[in-house]
């Protein structure tokens, strides 16, 4: 008896076949199907999930194992040029906020700047100078490779080289003009005029525009000036004395815009004489008026020995009553 009860308790506690469960019915069994459905998908994305969180480390791991391996190279191929200076950057910077200044008339501060703390490395490298070689049969210009890209020649010796190439001599000679030049330089300081009565060429003064495009150039002011026809009031054209609507010629009658009447009172240089009003110049009393083109007598001293006076410029006489004042100022002053 003893026994079979042993054996019956370790059947229970081994989990073997105990008290049946009651099956589930209606919603109870349709929400345990929705649970088992969950379950099932939750297990299946964390198991996905897992592989690519592998993959990723073992990739990690051997980009870290290759940049350790290549950054030995990297060092070594940026190694300090034995000639290069160590420069300060604020003396850099100063350089460039001066160029910057003369070129587009900027100012910056040194607050404005940014931080010029530590050094830089400058190397000193000769100027070279840029050789193009042409082709000698169609005169087209090489690109990078020797072959023409027009007639598809090879690259030759006819081909010229720009600029040439200098023998030895010329080169030595070369040598001594510049340093002639650097030692008349030192001993004898050029002075560069501003400006210079017989310069061949004018000088152009530039600015820099302010929407970066084409440079501004300073030009003098000119007035346009315009003539008008006294027969039919038509404009004459720039550059054309004669009138294409009435195929009149200019005169010292046609108006002109602006008028300088006190700088030409007798009309303006180049214009044929009027049929209306001509001015005389008496020769006995080197008296000027005004009368038809045919009355030429002197109304001062009726001498009828007049000329004349073609269109010319007349300087302005001063004026008597600022004469005056002029004087009585000078007088009261008591200069000796």
């Amino acid at each position: 008896m003893i026994k079979n009860n042993a054996i019956v308790m370790s059947s229970a506690t081994q989990g073997g076949p105990a008290v049946p469960k009651e099956e589930k019915k209606g919603f109870g069994k349709v929400l345990a199907r929705v649970k088992t459905v969950l379950r099932t998908k939750r297990l299946s994305t964390s198991g996905a999930k897992a592989e690519p969180a592998a993959t990723a480390e073992k990739k990690g791991k051997e980009a870290a194992k290759s940049t350790t391996k290549t950054a030995p190279a990297a060092s070594a191929a940026k190694a300090v040029d034995p000639n290069a200076q160590k420069v300060p950057r604020g003396q850099l910077f100063e350089e460039r906020a001066k160029k910057l200044g003369e070129l587009y008339g900027l100012e910056l501060k040194p607050s404005e700047w940014h931080s010029t703390e530590g050094h830089a490395l400058r190397v000193e490298k000769p100027i070279k100078m840029r050789v193009h070689r042409k082709c000698h049969q169609c005169d087209t210009s090489f690109g990078a490779s020797k072959e023409c890209s027009k007639c598809k020649h090879t690259r030759c010796k006819q081909c010229p080289r720009i600029p040439s190439k200098k023998t030895e001599a010329e080169r030595e000679e070369s040598r001594k003009k510049r340093a002639q030049i650097i030692k008349d330089r030192a001993e004898n300081a050029p002075i560069i005029p501003d400006w210079h009565p017989k310069r061949e060429k004018d000088i152009v003064l530039r600015r820099p525009a302010k929407t970066g495009t084409q440079d501004l150039v300073h030009k003098k002011p000119r007035q346009r000036v315009r003539r008008t026809c006294c027969g039919c009031q038509s404009l004459f054209t720039s550059g054309n004395k004669t009138c294409t609507a009435c195929q009149h010629v200019r005169c010292t009658d046609c108006p002109r815009d602006p008028s300088k009447k006190d700088k030409y009172p007798y009309g303006y240089p180049g214009d044929q004489p009027s049929k209306r009003q001509a001015y005389f110049e008496c020769k006995a009393c080197k008296n000027t008026f005004a009368s038809e083109p045919t009355v030429t007598t002197c109304p001062k001293c009726f001498n009828r020995d007049t000329e004349r006076l073609a269109p010319k410029r007349v300087e302005p006489q001063p004026d008597p009553e600022a004469w005056k004042s002029i004087q009585a100022k000078l007088a009261a002053m008591n200069l000796k």
